[in-house]
């Protein structure tokens, strides 16, 4: 019975019965607030649907926090009472050996169709493990039925005729959206935490400005960890994806919002956000199998005048050019979209005040509209230019893994998400300078993209104050 209970999934378990005492309560809060009112509901201080929500929510509140605490804590305690038991032996490993060791006890244990290993310890200490996560999981949900009982009855016996049931139920919501919201502010806290603390340990070992302004880029074999190079690849490419986007995207959003009929608007507004919803593993092989050969033949082709010196492009399978031409149709749709809708959210009284005055549609739209959208339109170009910074899997596949400093676009370039990618995959030591320097790039490149959110949000708002 523990080994089935150590591989059902007790998160949906714990669901279904909380899903069940919640309709439950709330039927038998209702039909109480009812009794009480005798049948005459006007007479209750709220209506009897908020005493049944408000019974609902002391029976589930209680039996989630439980859930919530075995979420976070159930695996590290298990975890826990295994390095207990395991042999002195294994114990007098270093800690991250013992982690390890214990990592591969949990995976092997989770295995449905796991076959003994022929070593009796480790396959003892994987019965032990999924014994251990049953009983954790029974006692989980045992502790969330009793919580949800307590619940229970401490919101029956809460009921009357004068309860402000409607008071309480609102605040009980208003506590979840907050809470829901200090989720989204303390997880990025923890992102920057982390990130933080494991640049501080690199920094420790190699100085911040040989980082910073180096120029040689050799971190597989911990020798030179100059980001120059990961830098300029990183803002050359987002620049080449910008002259693609920007002008496309710009264009196509005042097409779209001041001389498309709303019939044609209707029809290619969702077919150009469709673009956003492309897996970009798909733009990556777009980009290698068809733009990176044209780049290629072309750059070749123009290496072959008769006016132009040898080896004037490198003319490589990969290319910066060919990752940034595809990169730009990416984000084409951020760029029009957000630019669309600031151009809508122009007032309509400047363009009447424009016609008035004798103008035409291109006059109205090259000296009013413009100018009164531009703030919001640079801020749309800034937050494009951050998802271009980010992006990994097209720079991935289409644009080469050498770091160098060329301004020639048909050469191969890495930047700094390619080579977080290199650096974390397979089998990495946390405690090295290689592997600690991708956090390091990692938060170099929050700090960029922070940068310019922070600046297309002030900028946002100084429109939206102009013009509210």
């Amino acid at each position: 019975m523990l080994e089935t209970f150590g591989h059902l999934p007790v998160a949906w378990l714990l669901f279904a019965v909380l899903a069940a005492a919640a309709f439950m309560a709330f039927y038998v809060g209702r039909t109480q607030a009812v009794g009480i009112a005798r049948g005459y509901t006007s007479q209750l201080n709220s209506q009897p649907n908020y005493h049944g929500y408000f019974v609902a929510m002391a029976t589930i509140a209680p039996a989630a926090i439980i859930l919530f605490l075995y979420i976070l804590f159930g695996e590290s305690l298990v975890r826990a009472q295994i390095a207990g038991e395991l042999p002195e032996r294994i114990r007098a490993l270093g800690d991250l050996e013992l982690a390890q060791y214990i990592d591969r006890i949990s995976e092997h244990a989770t295995r449905r169709d796991a076959l003994a290993t022929g070593n009796a310890l480790f396959d003892a200490a994987s019965d032990r493990y999924t014994d251990l996560v049953g009983l954790s999981r029974i006692a989980a949900i045992l502790l969330a039925v009793l919580a949800a009982a307590g619940g229970f009855f401490f919101g029956r016996s809460r009921l009357s005729g004068d309860f402000r049931a409607r008071a309480r139920v609102e605040d009980g919501i208003k506590f979840l959206l907050f809470l829901c919201a200090a989720i989204a502010v303390l997880t990025t806290i923890g992102i920057v935490a982390s990130l933080l603390f494991e640049a501080l340990r690199f920094f420790s070992r190699v100085n911040v400005f040989s980082f910073l302004f180096g120029t040689e880029w050799n971190a597989q074999t911990g020798a030179d960890f100059g980001a120059i190079p990961l830098f300029f690849g990183t803002f050359l490419i987002a620049f080449l994806a910008m002259l693609v986007a920007a002008p496309i995207g710009l264009f196509s959003a005042i097409y779209l919002s001041e001389y498309a009929s709303p019939r044609v608007r209707s029809i290619v507004k969702p077919i150009l956000e469709l673009l956003a919803g492309i897996p970009t593993v798909v733009y990556g092989f777009f980009a290698l199998q068809f733009v990176a050969p044209i780049v290629r033949a072309s750059a070749t082709w123009i290496n072959g005048l008769p006016f132009i010196p040898d080896g004037f492009l490198a003319a490589q399978p990969t290319s910066a050019l060919a990752a940034g031409l595809v990169m730009g149709i990416m984000i084409i749709p951020f760029v029009s979209s957000l630019s669309d809708d600031v151009i809508n959210a122009v007032p309509q009284t400047l363009r009447d005040g424009a016609y008035a005055m004798g103008a035409t549609k291109s006059e109205t739209v090259k000296q009013v509209v413009m100018p009164a959208a531009l703030p919001g339109v640079i801020a749309a170009l800034l937050l494009a230019v951050s998802r271009a910074i980010g992006e990994t899997m097209i720079v991935v596949m289409a644009a080469g893994q050498r770091a160098q400093i060329t301004p020639d676009p048909t050469a191969d370039l890495t930047t700094i998400t390619v080579q977080i990618v290199a650096l974390l995959t397979g089998d990495t030591e946390f405690d090295s300078a290689k592997t600690l320097s991708a956090f390091a790039l990692g938060f170099v490149l929050f700090i960029v993209t922070l940068i310019f959110n922070l600046i297309a949000l002030r900028v946002v708002k100084k429109y939206r104050e102009k013009y509210e």
